[in-house]
């Protein structure tokens, strides 16, 4: 990679700054205070709190990946192949949290759209992306955003320049498909890390550009990149970043421009 370079994640909204937790959704003053905002939702404990947006109207959205399965074991989830996802809003005012989706494939990144009328969700092992109306006479309503993306989707940010960019954690390897296809060799995967360690599945890893009506725009991989958790565009470089390996990858895109295919 051309060069790199440290990016600080997180959104301020007042001073403040929401996280998205494994243990619930955080309030993290400038100060370094941390607040318990909500760890459960409808008697369920959160297991595995992962992206977080927040509206103009104060309204925090975020996801709960897995309802069963904790951080340390998020891919049994991806494995197990069933949805223990949820899409969740939580509101500051009255301190009410409300599920908004059930029965989500590892509920994912999530971001509120540039017009606040809906909210885009990403459904890792599905590679797809949902939205939610959150506004309007369709309020309430979910449909498809973009699907059949060329990898497995992590989190989705907006550049402020009419692009979204998600984070692909791997490319859908020949590996991977015959995996999702066969419930039996999943079973073997998951035995084979619990007692032997985690099977090398991932590469192609990176980010795909998506317009802000789901049309892909560029994908930007590499071979030997893996476990992309998140990216995002400002000024003429690419940021990418990962929760489970140590890089921070910042590529020039003046210098290294996406290509045509075909």
């Amino acid at each position: 990679m051309p060069d790199v370079a440290v990016l600080a994640r997180g959104r301020w909204k007042d001073s403040r700054r929401h996280r998205a937790c494994a243990d619930g959704l955080l309030n993290v003053t400038a100060d370094g205070v941390v607040e318990l905002l909500t760890d459960e939702a409808d008697g369920q404990k959160f297991k595995l709190t992962d992206a977080v947006d927040v509206a103009h109207n104060g309204i925090i959205y975020f996801t709960d990946a897995s309802y069963k399965y904790s951080l340390s074991k998020a891919n049994w989830d991806i494995l197990e192949g069933k949805p223990n996802g949820r899409l969740l809003s939580y509101d500051p005012a009255t301190k009410t949290t409300k599920v908004l989706v059930h029965n989500l494939y590892f509920a994912n990144g999530v971001v509120v759209s540039t017009d606040q009328n809906y909210v885009i969700f990403c459904e890792t092992p599905m590679r797809r992306c949902g939205k939610y109306d959150i506004q309007g006479k369709e309020k309430g309503r979910v449909e498809k955003f973009i699907d059949h993306l060329p990898g497995l989707p992590d989190n989705i940010r907006y550049d402020g320049e009419g692009q979204y960019w998600i984070a692909l954690a791997t490319g859908y390897t020949l590996e991977l498909d015959i995996a999702f296809r066969c419930p039996f060799i999943r079973k073997i995967l998951i035995i084979m890390e619990k007692y032997i360690g985690k099977p090398h599945m991932e590469k192609n890893g990176g980010v795909i550009a998506i317009d802000l009506a789901g049309n892909p725009i560029a994908h930007y991989y590499d071979p030997g990149l893996a476990f992309v958790s998140s990216g995002i565009k400002i000024g003429n470089h690419l940021y990418c970043g990962s929760i489970v390996l140590p890089y921070i990858v910042r590529l020039n895109l003046k210098q290294y421009p996406a290509q045509a295919t075909i």
